[in-house]
């Protein structure tokens, strides 16, 4: 009984002696412990990319794309377009670019310069202004001289024309993912009925106005598409085409100018600050107020779907636009009070 009993217990030992590790402790190299990436970032990191160009392309693209596609634009807002130098920084994104929009008609030469030397050869660049007009349609005026052979390419100020640009982008995004094409019908359904609310609201502005007051004299010309649209008569702009200061030659015909069309306001841009300007509306006897084209009001991001800021917005950009304009030539800046600017995405959408 004794040498079982003793069997027995050397027996318990041993599986004590097999098991215990097992139970008691976990190798280092048993288990690979990984940091999972958060299912928002794969699903970024899935999207195609769309490159834009100036703040409000970017935010009429960025609406009828939604959360479907990354959209990044290159020229940072209050940045002159036209002599804007890309960073290196944008060739590496360029370089990863699913397509390229622009507006094109020269505006941003530089940009696309360097799009068409770092984007992948399968990447089409787009151009939304030349493909909304016909060479037909061009507008040279004062800071775009038929001769030097750059058209006036601020289209999308004319908010017919930014109807377009958001109809062409919905066409390029559908091409590039076809899967959204409900999608981007939808969100172009969207926020075409808040164009057509700024244009409704544009045109009663501009009837408000006394019709002798309907003349602009700006200091960068931005204007043009959205005068011949909307029935003003642009008489000037301050800036040359070279897009550096007048001399003091074309400052006292400008000058002159205001004093004989009667205009009560000239407006500046806070893209293009100049005390020109001012020396003009202080000689000729006329307040002064700053506009803009490519730079949306307050803070916020172009992209809509970054967007906190429902006035940071290209529609906000242009209801800022007529408020200013008719209070400094005498129409009803009300008009656009009940005008909504959000975004038809992100998150001011419900807002």
């Amino acid at each position: 009984m004794k040498t079982l009993s003793g069997l027995l217990l050397a027996l318990s030992f041993m599986v004590v002696a097999c098991t215990s590790p097992q139970n008691t402790a976990v190798s280092p190299t048993s288990e690979v412990t990984t940091t999972p990436v958060p299912a928002a970032e794969q699903k970024t990191q899935s999207k195609l990319l769309v490159v834009t160009t100036v703040a409000p392309l970017t935010n009429i693209v960025s609406n009828i794309a939604g959360d479907r596609l990354e959209i990044k634009g290159i020229i940072p807002e209050g940045t002159d377009s036209h002599t804007f130098e890309p960073r290196p920084s944008d060739a590496d994104i360029l370089s990863k670019a699913n397509l390229i929009i622009a507006n094109g008609l020269h505006l941003e030469s530089p940009t696309e310069k360097l799009a068409i030397a770092s984007k992948p050869k399968e990447t089409k660049i787009f151009e939304l202004g030349s493909k909304t007009i016909t060479q037909g349609q061009w507008l040279f005026d004062f800071s775009f001289p038929k001769e030097k052979g750059d058209p006036n390419p601020h289209l999308w100020v004319n908010t017919k024309y930014a109807e377009a640009y958001a109809k062409l982008a919905a066409e390029q995004l559908t091409t590039l993912d076809p899967a959204g094409k409900d999608y981007y019908a939808t969100n172009l359904k969207n926020y075409l009925q808040r164009l057509e609310a700024l244009d409704k609201a544009t045109r009663e502005i501009v009837a408000s106005i006394p019709a002798k007051n309907r003349k602009l004299l700006t200091y960068h010309d931005s204007w043009a598409y959205w005068a011949r649209e909307y029935g003003f008569q642009v008489i000037g702009a301050i800036q040359p085409s070279d897009f550096k200061e007048p001399s003091a030659k074309d400052v006292a015909k400008l000058i002159d100018q205001v004093r004989k069309v009667g205009v009560p306001a000239i407006f500046g841009s806070e893209v293009y600050p100049s005390k020109v300007e001012e020396q003009i509306a202080r000689e000729a006897n006329v307040k002064t107020a700053n506009t803009a084209d490519d730079e949306l009001p307050g803070k916020g991001s172009a992209n809509a779907i970054e967007d906190t800021n429902p006035e940071h917005t290209y529609i906000g950009m242009m209801a800022n636009n007529m408020r200013i304009i008719a209070s400094s030539l005498g129409g009803n800046s009300d008009l656009v009070k009940n005008l909504n600017t959000a975004n038809v995405v992100g998150p001011t959408a419900t807002k």
